[in-house]
């Protein structure tokens, strides 16, 4: 088994807080994880029917079977569990007896954020990070085959064919999971709204251009954009809010966490088409941040990540805000450095007064330099990089 970052977290967490909650995409090792945490606890899949049917109807009677706690796998299925396991851990105030995992953000519902509040630490898990490959006979020379492959722990535990394993995960993702969210009467148009998504990894929002293109409302695209947050499959980047006199874009970005799934949806069928893609950069710039923010969920926290980019088009891809100051970062998917790559973090940099010694340009190369512009990172040394 290759060892999750977050394990670490999740073990002291459970040291201090009665409930632990480990929410992710589907298939991101969220049960293998509380699984490897806590070999001592019952563990409890409501995906099972009959198991699910009896913490719904009678969910008093189903936790007092675990009167020590147990790991509540999907627990998301049984919402009304949720008041009862107040009332138990109130009344035992023990730390980590109960270990939930769940495939959407089910803590953003409101009634469910207040009926736990204070009583649950949240962490999220994403797919394996390129840290967790990084010593393993998994990892890859080359970033195309992170883009193409994706990192989903499946993937590479059963040797599986991405492109078909991410065509059954968007099938099943739709069919099953997504209407426990929310109930969508024309899947075919959410698939085709998803594959929309996918062309527009790495770039500005702009839902009235989405909702058009996929024939729906502005509305039903803000919708359906949400969804797709809350269950972990897109984020959104928020510009930074700090202008130094200049005008901005107001619109965010929209990133996929997984590039696999981002290829298979637009249609990628293997690692060679990866190199010549038109969108190459924009999937290569998607894999650098969802490594960025895996790195802050892994820490048990959440990223302080935006962008920036003025009427004129100048942007720095990526701005780090850490302990009050701003670390900019220009991601360049070239595997040849050019002074081109450090025009925007340049002029970025003057405007703010930032050194170009905290400043870095994250590129397809394999050479780290430090140049009087900035610094120059490959992308498999991202890890040095302060976040």
């Amino acid at each position: 088994m290759i060892k999750r970052t977050l394990l670490t977290k999740l073990k002291s967490s459970a040291k201090n807080t009665p409930i632990i909650s480990v929410v992710g995409p589907p298939q991101s090792g969220k049960t293998t994880l509380v699984k490897m945490a806590f070999p001592e606890k019952p563990y409890v899949s409501l995906e099972e029917p009959d198991l699910r049917e009896y913490a719904i109807s009678d969910p008093r009677g189903f936790l007092s079977d675990y009167p020590k706690g147990a790991i509540l796998d999907e627990v998301q299925r049984t919402p009304k569990i949720f008041s009862y396991l107040q009332t138990l851990v109130d009344k035992n105030n023990k730390p980590g007896m109960f270990i939930l995992t769940g495939s959407q953000h089910f803590l953003l519902h409101e009634n469910i954020s207040q009926t736990l509040a204070g009583r649950t630490v949240i962490l999220k898990l994403l797919p394996f990070s390129l840290f967790e490959l990084s010593k393993t006979a998994f990892s890859h020379k080359n970033y195309e085959d992170y883009l193409f492959t994706g990192l989903y722990p499946r993937i590479y535990d059963k040797k599986l064919e991405p492109r078909d394993w991410y065509l059954n995960y968007a099938q099943t993702y739709v069919e099953r999971d997504l209407r426990l969210i929310k109930n969508i009467s024309d899947l075919g148009v959410f698939q085709t709204f998803l594959k929309m998504c996918a062309s527009r990894t790495g770039q500005l929002l702009n839902l009235s251009s989405l909702a058009n293109d996929c024939g729906i409302t502005h509305n039903t695209a803000k919708s359906w954009i949400s969804i797709l947050e809350s269950s972990f499959i897109v984020f959104l980047l928020r510009p930074h809010y700090k202008n130094f006199s200049k005008r901005l874009v107001k619109m965010p970005k929209l990133y996929f966490y997984d590039t696999g799934l981002a290829s298979s949806l637009l249609g990628i069928e293997n690692k060679k088409q990866v190199s010549n893609y038109h969108l190459k950069g924009n999937l290569f710039e998607t894999f650098i941040i969802s490594e960025f923010i895996k790195t802050k969920y892994n820490q048990g926290l959440e990223p302080n990540f935006y962008f920036w980019r003025d009427k004129l088009g100048r942007e720095v891809d990526l701005i780090i805000e850490k302990a009050g100051k701003l670390i900019p970062l220009e991601i360049k998917a070239g595997k040849t450095a050019s002074i081109e790559y450090f025009k925007d973090l340049s002029y970025w940099n003057k405007l703010s007064g930032n050194r170009p010694s905290n400043s870095y340009v994250i590129f397809g190369g394999n050479t780290a330099q430090k140049r009087s512009l900035g610094n120059l990172i490959p992308w498999g040394e991202i890890g040095s990089i302060p976040v």
